[in-house]
């Protein structure tokens, strides 16, 4: 599975560094070319001469070679490589990833790597629970990276908890996964996620309950079948994990149209999830607006449809997806949808139905496709759920 993939190792400061050995023999048995990097810390829990005979290779710690000044290229080892694992990833290491620090060869390759990054933090439970650890790793997943959670189990310590490495052959079938070739593999997507914020003054605006759920569950489907997703996401608490999703962050309608239309120039399939303002106020109040004794009056104008705008310019070969949150008449109100916005079929959800519609875990879904034919599904949970429409979106592709 991993034959002629090149992988960085990089190996920090922990008692876990033991586990390295395990981990390059693993990927080496899968076919893998292992070239491992070790902190100065590092080489004082695993020796340089394990793992080189483990990797077939010289194990690189320093910038230059001593004896006779030649420079170990952290740039050429990050164009090399077609994934970096740090593992173990000891607090210290967390924390100048999460900050761009670089005072050491495994640090710079990582800040010139242009492969996927894997990172398995190893610490006591303690560290791995601190704020500061928390928010380094929430950090490291902004930028795309991907954890691997720690286990839970006995610390060097003598404190049971979680911040035990997770072990070898889990983190390998993390990577073979990472390398398979899903039935959307090398396809680009644009999904929208989440709510818009319209401004009415510096404080307030106009919005709704979306959460951004069901677009996130959709963009993780996609990218759990090999796709890579560029999220236009509108304002949620949600995170993304996935290395193949890229997150762009907007607020308002008219900031969702603009890299809506971007993006969609250049992808396979775009799924319109989000939940886009129909209205925006028609002027914005430079400074917050006080209460009074009499009426306020708002006027709205319509903001731009994204979706129609979209069916407008759809290619040969595009594929478009709505949606279509109802209170009533919902299949009518999505039928014309689905037609008057040049949809290939549109997900509709009632608020109905108990268990759908915003902040829930939940939908329930029907798939109406431009031949009005309707698929009814299950409540289930917005990942299945999600599946569910992703596996259209495949069958439209292989058609």
């Amino acid at each position: 599975m991993l034959k002629g993939k090149k992988i960085i190792l990089g190996i920090t400061g922990s008692i876990a560094a033991y586990k390295a050995a395990i981990l390059v023999r693993l990927l080496v048995k899968e076919g893998a070319e292992v070239q491992v990097i070790i902190t100065k810390a590092g080489k004082e829990f695993i020796t340089a001469v394990t793992l080189s005979a483990l990797s077939g290779r010289p194990v690189q710690s320093e910038f230059f070679q001593s004896t006779d000044g030649s420079w170990h290229s952290h740039v050429d080892m990050g164009l090399w490589a077609d994934l970096m694992l740090i593992a173990p990833c000891s607090a210290n290491t967390l924390a100048k990833l999460a900050n761009g620090i670089a005072d050491n060869l495994l640090l710079t390759t990582y800040l010139s790597a242009k492969c996927p990054v894997f990172i398995a933090p190893a610490m006591d439970l303690d560290m791995y629970k601190h704020d500061a650890s928390q928010n380094n790793i929430e950090i490291l997943r902004t930028r795309r990276n991907t954890i691997i959670e720690p286990a839970s189990g006995e610390l060097a310590s003598g404190l049971s908890g979680k911040g035990r490495m997770e072990e070898p052959e889990n983190i390998v079938s993390l990577i073979k996964e990472h390398f398979e070739q899903g039935p959307l593999s090398g396809k680009s997507f644009l999904v929208t996620a989440g709510p818009t914020y319209e401004k009415i003054d510096p404080v307030r605006f106009i919005g709704n309950y979306s959460t951004g759920k069901m677009g996130y569950a959709i963009a993780n489907a996609i990218a759990n079948m090999g796709g890579n997703v560029k999220l236009v996401s509108g304002p949620t608490a949600l995170s993304v994990n996935h290395p193949n999703i890229e997150r762009i962050d907007v607020q308002s309608a008219k900031e969702m149209f603009d890299e809506s239309i971007k993006v969609f120039k250049n992808v396979t399939a775009a799924v319109m999830t989000a939940a886009v303002a129909d209205f925006t106020p028609k002027n914005f109040e430079t400074s917050k607006v006080k209460r009074g004794k009499e009426d306020y009056s708002l006027l709205l104008s319509p903001t731009m449809d994204i979706a129609a705008s979209l069916g407008k310019s759809k290619k040969q070969g595009q594929i478009l997806v709505g949606f279509a949150l109802e209170t009533n008449n919902e299949e009518e109100y999505a039928e014309k949808k689905l037609k008057e916005k040049n949809l290939d079929f549109i997900v509709l959800n009632s608020l109905n139905d108990k268990g759908a519609g915003f902040g829930y875990d939940t939908n329930k879904i029907s798939i109406i496709d431009k031949n009005n034919n309707t698929k009814n599904y299950k409540l289930k949970t917005k990942a299945e759920a999600a599946i569910d429409i992703v596996e259209k979106i495949v069958e439209l592709i292989n058609d």
